[in-house]
């Protein structure tokens, strides 16, 4: 083995796994995670790129295919103890039992403790909720399966143990959790369904941001459909074929048809400067109504890890998105939509293929 596991923890469970004949030319990752119990796929993957496993003594990839024979020795880390701190915050649970639990996440909530965000947010809600989480991500991260950015609203999935954790972030890996969002995006986009299938990887000038890069950038792909048209927004409904950070915000702001209200991905005021004299007044008002992107995570499905039957969950558009909606109808109605040949149907099957 290499120099040895490079998290900071006191304690490990150390395995030794020999791959059998009819396990050979998995992936790495794939096989040891379908060895070791209470360890998702991405848990797998991390502990590889910190030397805490080694194949036949030496370092391996995650892609690195097994091959019979190979010795594989295992040093996970056992997290230490939470210092996060529980937190008498409510919350708007859509689905609970114990196994998992689905809350409707308010803008302005920062999923789980960071840098600058210690306290409020969704975890320490949950650990004050709920008598169990699962700890594979670690204590910052107890039960986070998947996030939502601090000014998204909407649906989230949490795990309370580690086997509803691995198998929720397997369907997330082969992605057959189902999320689908609802968005107002300046301007109108010239097709009304398609797949934007654009890598993503992290600004250069700002690391807090996302860029479209055809570099480095990591697959990203989101499957959209418009819903109404609007003088100055087009209503979306959109999907994500993959999870990338800022997915979504990065897609329609590279379209240029940045989400409406978004201070990061040029949606407010910056935005007003490139629409015609007449309609500047009327975008300013409705930049009033809303202070954060118009994006709210309205559905989610997946196959619970116990029962095995599949979820499908939905949450209306919270009160701020609401009343921009209103604000954008003008004074003779909505625009007819949708052109000929389109239905509702036909647009709703075409996102969940």
């Amino acid at each position: 083995m290499n120099s040895g596991c490079n998290f900071n923890m006191s304690k490990s469970e150390k395995i030794t796994i020999t791959v059998e004949k009819e396990q050979a030319g998995k992936r790495l990752d794939i096989y040891v995670a379908e060895k070791v119990a209470n360890y998702s796929r991405s848990q797998i993957s991390r502990y590889l790129k910190e030397g805490c496993l080694s194949v036949n003594g030496g370092d391996a990839k995650a892609r690195y295919k097994v091959r019979s024979g190979d010795l594989i020795e295992i040093d996970l880390p056992t997290p230490p103890p939470t210092t996060v701190k529980a937190e008498n915050i409510p919350l708007d649970i859509v689905y609970e039992d114990d196994q998992v639990i689905v809350i409707n996440k308010p803008a302005g909530m920062v999923t789980h403790p960071g840098h600058g965000n210690r306290t409020g947010t969704l975890v320490n809600a949950l650990l004050y909720h709920c008598k169990e989480l699962s700890s594979t991500g670690g204590p910052e991260r107890a039960g986070i399966v998947h996030r939502l950015d601090k000014g998204t609203s909407g649906l989230l999935v949490a795990a309370k143990t580690e086997t509803a954790h691995r198998h929720l972030a397997n369907q997330l890996q082969d992605k057959s959790l189902f999320r689908e969002y609802i968005a107002f995006a300046w301007g109108h986009l010239k097709e009304s369904t398609g797949v934007w299938d654009l890598p993503i990887g992290r600004s250069i000038s700002n690391p807090t941001r996302m860029r479209v890069d055809h570099g480095a950038g990591r697959e990203a792909q989101t499957a959209y459909e418009l819903v109404v048209r609007y003088d100055l927004c087009d209503k979306l409904r959109l999907r994500l074929k993959t999870g990338r950070t800022h997915q979504i915000r990065v897609h329609l702001s590279h379209f240029n048809h940045p989400i409406f209200g978004d201070p990061d991905y040029s949606g407010r005021e910056n935005r007003v400067r490139g629409i015609a004299p007449e309609l500047r007044p009327a975008a300013k008002k409705l930049l009033k109504i809303i202070n954060r992107p118009a994006l709210h995570a309205a559905r989610l499905g997946f196959v619970h890890p116990q029962s095995g039957k599949r979820l499908e969950l939905s949450a209306e558009m919270p009160a701020d998105m609401q009343q921009l909606e209103t604000a954008l109808v003008d004074p003779a109605g909505k625009k007819d939509y949708p052109p000929d040949g389109f239905s509702p149907d036909t647009a709703y099957n075409f996102l969940r293929e």
